[in-house]
């Protein structure tokens, strides 16, 4: 049996203590991909407990970008990657939008895309800009902080999909 090696390492081309926490973001995602990995379409498209693991993971892409354009950057969202996102990701009751339809790569692209535009922005981040408030209208955020908040974001639907693939392989 291989040892594992359970440490942070942090990702080259980026300041260390922020590839530290990209490498966490990373970890999170890896860990993602590889469970959803082979999942058919009537999985992605099940609806539990009010949505599918399609749902979440283009809420997870939609958040990411969002938190990345509208905070950290203060811009307008590259066509791109606004592309990727034809529908809003709630409903007006709250609820988050049912996507179906959508097969595992189109997903796992899209997925893909927001976490290259993200790096791409962050590689070249320096230590001052990492820890340097945006002033918004209804709070002051960090780019450090929309990192911590996108690794707990992702790890808390992480773990409701993980949930959902555990129901929805007991049924089959």
């Amino acid at each position: 049996m291989k040892r594992k090696s359970l440490v942070v390492v942090p990702l080259p081309d980026f300041e260390t203590e922020i590839g530290r926490w990209i490498w966490c973001l990373e970890d999170v995602r890896r860990t993602i991909v590889e469970k959803i990995s082979g999942i058919s379409q009537q999985h992605l498209d099940a609806k539990q407990t009010g949505h599918s693991i399609g749902s979440l993971l283009y809420h997870i892409a939609f958040i990411e970008a969002d938190w990345l354009y509208e905070d950290v950057l203060g811009c307008e969202w590259n066509p791109k990657i606004l592309s990727f996102f034809p529908q809003e990701d709630r409903n007006q009751d709250g609820t988050l939008t049912q996507i179906e339809g959508q097969n595992l790569d189109e997903h796992l692209h899209r997925l893909q895309s927001v976490r290259d535009e993200l790096l791409f922005h962050f590689r070249s981040m320096d230590m001052e800009d990492w820890r340097s408030s945006r002033n918004l209208t209804h709070y002051d955020v960090s780019p450090e902080w929309v990192i911590y908040h996108l690794i707990e974001h992702e790890s808390h639907h992480r773990g409701q999909i993980f949930e959902m693939l555990s129901n929805l392989m007991g049924r089959t």
